[in-house]
């Protein structure tokens, strides 16, 4: 049998190293929560001249190398050049707008008529909800507190006296 003071500590050391990786679970939260809004229509507009810019292999303004959404978001995408671009799946007629219904969470780097690169990278990042926390917070704090517990146990061994 387990002597008390042994146990103490090990329980001790446990819950220590349980407290510091909820406290690192939250931390990183706090820097991650813009990426827990809420689903929302973004919008991108194509503006006139970019085929021309595009064929003289320069960047047309207002058009981002890259956009980043969370999943449930929809991009809506006008095209006000003369031209029809592509972006992806979608094939947006000169003068007209598509949309596109981001489901999965991924990065992409899509086909695209309207950058000089001729590619558009979406990073869809899944929100940040409550079983994503606790997740995380079961994935550290666990792992931490056995590894604590452990060292307590092993490291310092109970004084006979």
């Amino acid at each position: 049998m387990l002597k008390k003071p042994l146990f103490r500590r090990v329980v001790l050391a446990f819950l220590a190293g349980a407290v510091l990786g909820i406290l690192i679970n939250e931390i990183s939260f706090i820097f991650l929560r813009e990426d827990s809004r809420p689903p929302e229509r973004v919008e991108l507009t194509i503006p006139l001249g970019t085929s021309e810019l595009v064929a003289a292999g320069q960047q047309p303004p207002g058009i981002p190398e890259g956009m980043t959404f969370v999943v449930g978001d929809t991009l809506v995408v006008h095209n006000l050049d003369v031209v029809d671009h592509v972006l992806g799946p979608l094939w947006i007629p000169a003068g007209s707008a598509a949309s596109l219904a981001l489901d999965s969470a991924g990065q992409y780097a899509d086909r695209c008529s309207f950058r000089p690169t001729k590619y558009f990278n979406l990073d869809v990042k899944a929100p940040l909800d409550l079983s994503t926390r606790l997740y995380g917070i079961a994935i550290i704090s666990i792992p931490l507190g056995i590894v604590f517990a452990l060292y307590a146990a092993i490291a310092w061994p109970v004084k006979k006296n």
